[in-house]
């Protein structure tokens, strides 16, 4: 069923992303989808985010790109940094975009939201943003509100584009995640200004917060600042029982890390045992975690 959906959006996908199909090649194996470009191999994994609020547990899956060279793993700055000096940045932004939604849609029915990153250049360089992958997810029965576009706002210097570009994403329906927060350059008044859904905690903090009880006292009230800003908090680099036990402590609810569940193909969480749903998030209930991490080779 996959490889029908392949071939009838080829044609599509050179018309609505203007992509050339002799450089640009889409493929299946094992019901996983496949591309070629700019020389490299790529394909998607998804590592899920946790929601303990949730009966299910589950918020949704974020898409992380993974290309290599066909003989060895490459990483996805590697892979950006090579499109970006042929010129041809935004063309593998749209590629990786679109591999990921269609992956994503072989997902188990339950999938909740696709996280999505998107390169800082591209913030300050596009100026429609949002409105070409708004087409294929369109054509996919995908609604921009079921995407959450993350955003590494420390790497835009730029207050203005950096506004201009979440705002335009929030106008079609997008959801904005600023990314890393709490590293290096994040502060406060811009995530103000930016609004946005949800803040994902740059992954040292949790890990400082094992070491230092200091902060470990502070970061129930940094969440707090955070939700009264009108987003949610997301606690990324949980990779321990320790840190899990912190963050929930701390009042966090949205959860994300190895411990969890690391990074695997779509087809991989068709296999995950059903007792993590039943009984993980439940009040009272032992943590089963790491019963629902996949191998370890599936990792970043």
């Amino acid at each position: 069923m996959i490889k029908n959906k392949i071939d009838a959006i080829k044609e599509e996908l050179e018309q609505v992303l203007y992509l050339n199909l002799d450089e640009f090649q889409l493929q299946t194996d094992n019901d996983e989808v496949l591309s070629r470009f700019i020389g490299l191999r790529l394909h998607s994994e998804f590592q899920p985010i946790f929601d303990t609020g949730k009966s299910e547990g589950l918020l949704g899956y974020e898409a992380l790109l993974r290309p290599s060279t066909g003989i060895e793993a490459v990483t996805p700055n590697f892979a950006f940094s090579v499109a970006d000096s042929e010129g041809k940045l935004i063309k593998l932004d749209r590629v990786a975009r679109t591999l990921h939604v269609l992956n994503y849609l072989t997902l188990p029915k339950k999938r909740g939201l696709l996280f999505l990153n998107v390169h800082p250049k591209l913030l300050v360089s596009v100026t429609t943003h949002g409105k070409v992958f708004e087409q294929i997810l369109h054509r996919h029965s995908v609604p921009t509100r079921q995407v959450v576009i993350e955003i590494k706002e420390s790497q835009v210097s730029s207050d203005s584009a950096l506004l201009e570009a979440t705002d335009n994403y929030r106008d079609r329906g997008y959801q904005i995640a600023i990314d890393e927060f709490g590293g290096k350059q994040s502060n406060l008044d811009r995530l103000w200004k930016l609004s946005p859904h949800f803040v994902k905690f740059d992954v040292s903090i949790i890990k400082q917060a094992q070491r230092d009880i200091k902060l470990r006292r502070a970061l129930p009230k940094l969440i707090d600042v955070i939700h009264a800003f009108g987003a949610q908090t997301i606690i990324e680099g949980i990779e321990n029982e320790i840190q899990l036990d912190i963050a929930i402590d701390s009042g966090a609810k949205l959860l994300q890390g190895y411990h969890l569940g690391r990074p695997a193909p779509a087809k991989d969480w068709h296999q995950q045992p059903k007792s993590f749903l039943d009984n993980a998030l439940m009040p009272g209930a032992p943590y089963h975690f790491g019963s629902f991490s996949v191998p370890a080779q599936c990792g970043m």
